[in-house]
């Protein structure tokens, strides 16, 4: 972080923890309980990365393990949410409701280490940047438009980095003035 009164205004990570952490606002704003938002950012972020990863070719559904895991299944309910363009599941644990990794809660914990270690001590003002975002779109547009806004953040990253996962620049002060002009325009 810059000394003094200095706002810093990029963060170099990659594009997996940007989304994690913009999901999990967005489903916040859309009022579901911190727990709950992070562990469907930590889905959406991996259904993301599942979907890229077979549109790339690099790997494909094995129907054989597909009809094995449905066979394990035990009966239940599970709630699909859709967020940032993906369907999440999600089911009531004895902590409350949580996202599904492979047929599995998501831990909220994890999910916290997880963006800590990805975005160190720019984790709280990138989630400041992305609240202030979410906010100044209203209810009724912010299903819609979080995920090509994603885009906007996601094309920066990917400027000039080779690689699925290598990291690159996210500019805050970008996030800033998207909203400062949704607030403008919502006002």
């Amino acid at each position: 972080m810059p000394a003094g009164n200095a706002v810093a205004t990029q963060v170099t990570v990659n594009r997996a923890p940007v989304l994690t952490l913009w999901a999990a606002v967005v489903a916040r704003r859309l009022g579901f309980e911190r727990e709950e938002a992070l562990t469907m950012g930590r889905v959406v972020a991996g259904l993301n990365a599942d979907a890229r990863g077979k549109a790339l070719g690099r790997y494909h559904p094995r129907t054989e393990a597909v009809v094995r895991e449905r066979k394990r299944l035990e009966p239940g309910v599970v709630l699909h949410v859709y967020l940032l363009n993906r369907l999440v599941p999600m089911a009531r644990t004895q902590a409350g409701l949580r996202a599904l990794s492979k047929d599995k809660p998501v831990s909220p914990e994890s999910v916290e280490r997880y963006l800590q270690s990805k975005f160190g001590e720019m984790l709280g003002p990138t989630e400041t940047a992305m609240r202030r975002l979410a906010g100044a779109i209203p209810d009724a547009e912010l299903a819609a438009e979080a995920d090509p806004l994603y885009e906007v953040f996601r094309r920066q990253i990917l400027a000039g980095v080779a690689g699925s996962g290598a990291a690159g620049m996210l500019d805050l002060e970008q996030i800033r003035r998207l909203a400062a002009r949704r607030a403008r325009v919502s006002s």
